[in-house]
């Protein structure tokens, strides 16, 4: 996401403009609108590979994966945001009849870019623990093979668990399923430098 805001609107003038606009995605904050950068290789293999995965593992379920192209609004933090990858299972709850804003989501995941890493790991992720039904908040890193999952504990508090080896499994409880990690970095190379 740009540090640089574009123009000041209110949520409902944001979301008419972005659904009837060609021109790319912004991201809404409590009135300031940001324009959103492309993503590399690696953040589109690693969105793809989430998304199949998960996609697969919620064949026969009342469950839904979305891609980027899906809004998630959130109330508390006036914000309209473009998550890499949301997954709901059970009932969906939409902004309204347009059913292209979501506002339940169980995970939402998160591709770091140097761009946006300080957003999604800081403000971001505040402002997405807001959302009562947010189970599981996932980063995942395009420098190496690397998942940080935080988990909402029944108390509210967040547990932080990581992911390094591709052989190890990433536990999504909330959603009765789990992520391999060599699945999720299947043919993402890695700069030598990193």
């Amino acid at each position: 996401m740009s540090l640089q805001p574009k123009h000041h609107l209110d949520f409902a003038d944001w979301l008419a403009a972005e659904r009837a606009s060609d021109q790319g995605r912004t991201e809404y904050l409590n009135g300031e609108v940001f324009a959103m950068a492309g993503g590399s290789e690696a953040h589109n293999l690693i969105c793809g590979n989430v998304l199949r995965e998960l996609g697969n593992h919620f064949k026969g379920r009342s469950c839904y994966v979305y891609t980027s192209d899906m809004k998630v609004r959130v109330e508390s933090a006036n914000l309209g945001a473009y998550p890499d990858v949301m997954a709901i299972c059970g009932k969906r709850q939409f902004l309204d009849d347009r059913r292209d804003v979501i506002t339940n989501p169980t995970l939402v995941v998160e591709v770091l870019s140097d761009s946006t890493e300080a957003y999604d790991r800081g403000d971001k992720f505040a402002y997405y623990r807001a959302i009562p039904s947010l189970r599981a908040y996932l980063l995942l890193s395009q420098q190496r093979v690397s998942a940080e999952l935080f988990l909402r504990q029944p108390s509210g508090d967040w547990l932080l668990s990581v992911y390094t080896d591709p052989s190890d499994c990433i536990p999504l409880t909330a959603l009765d399923t789990e992520l391999s990690l060599a699945e999720v970095y299947d043919k993402v190379e890695f700069a030598a430098d990193h």
